[in-house]
């Protein structure tokens, strides 16, 4: 699979959309520092919201295939500057978050994030697996195998 970093603010469902992908059991947990796994880095939100700590979201995207912007769907308004995607030397994906979650505005924050320069976009809700298979199959690279059930369910999504 290519290697994804995902970049977004606090709570805008980074570690959940993790867990989703990796196939563990749904909870909340609060990203203290940068989780490397296999195909995903799961960066804390405080690296974009923090200004002497944004360059560090540079350098590990250059451990990555592709460039992942997190915004949920309940967002009030955007972190990212409009053309930011130009700015790296990856592919840029925008992953609207939570849009299923009630409030949600998932054609705004699509908007938000073609502003950035967002090749492709993907909505997802990482709690009842909506968008996820898509988000997969992106990812996956020739050679890879998806699992043949690929029916989310809320302990055990996509066990690779």
């Amino acid at each position: 699979m290519k290697k994804i970093v995902l970049i977004g603010r606090s709570e805008a469902g980074k570690t959940t959309l993790t867990q989703a992908i990796r196939g563990e059991q749904i909870r909340y947990q609060k990203t203290q520092y940068v989780n490397n796994f296999d195909v995903i880095i799961d960066t804390p939100g405080e690296y974009l919201q923090t200004a002497s700590l944004g360059h560090a979201l540079a350098l590990y995207s250059y451990e990555a295939d592709v460039v992942g912007l997190l915004l949920s769907a309940t967002e009030p308004y955007s972190m990212y500057p409009p053309c930011i995607a130009a700015m790296a030397n990856r592919e840029v994906i925008g992953i609207i978050t939570k849009v299923d979650e009630a409030g949600g505005n998932p054609d705004r924050a699509e908007r938000w994030l073609k502003l950035t320069g967002c090749g492709k976009i993907f909505r997802v809700d990482s709690v009842s697996g909506k968008g996820i298979p898509k988000l997969l199959d992106y990812l996956v690279e020739d050679g890879d195998a998806l699992p043949q059930n690929t029916k989310p369910t809320k302990t055990n999504m996509f066990r690779r």
